[in-house]
């Protein structure tokens, strides 16, 4: 009985996690199932990066309101395909690239670009089969860097 209830529970939780998604939201390119790239960013990413996407900026960076910006800068694209969590996650590409292309709406719509390519399956298992290890966090360092030249670039008259 106490499984059953459980198990009730957490259907409850998945269910509740697509309240809120509306007809009228802004699209969401590449993202053709936002219900299940919800229930799959609280199964496999709130745990370090939370809810709202803060991380931890230590070992859990932040995506809320950055993580777009990766996409701006030379080779951002491909780091955040390989980065250990997205490339080891146990999702297959196509809930994969569905969920990456949510999170960057989600956490950091303020920075998508206007030309937005979003991840395909090919191009998320093509990633992935390089993930980052010891290199990930030098290589993040120099893409962020990245950000205050693309920032000066793009004001520059």
């Amino acid at each position: 009985m106490k499984r059953l209830a459980l198990a009730l529970a957490a259907v409850l939780v998945v269910l509740a996690a697509g309240v809120g998604v509306e007809a009228g939201e802004p699209e969401m390119r590449g993202v053709s199932n936002p219900q299940q790239a919800r229930i799959d960013y609280m199964l496999k990413c709130q745990g370090c990066h939370r809810p709202d996407g803060g991380g931890d900026d230590r070992s859990n960076p932040p995506m809320k309101n950055v993580v777009a910006r990766f996409l701006k800068v030379p080779g951002g694209r491909e780091f955040l395909g390989r980065v250990p969590g997205v490339s080891t996650v146990d999702l297959d590409d196509v809930r994969l690239a569905n969920l990456l292309n949510w999170t960057l709406y989600t956490y950091d719509p303020a920075h998508m670009p206007a030309d937005f390519r979003p991840y395909t399956a090919q191009e998320i298992g093509r990633l992935r089969r390089h993930p980052l290890r010891l290199e990930r966090a030098p290589m993040r360092a120099r893409l962020v860097a990245g950000f205050e030249q693309e920032r000066t670039q793009t004001q520059s008259p």
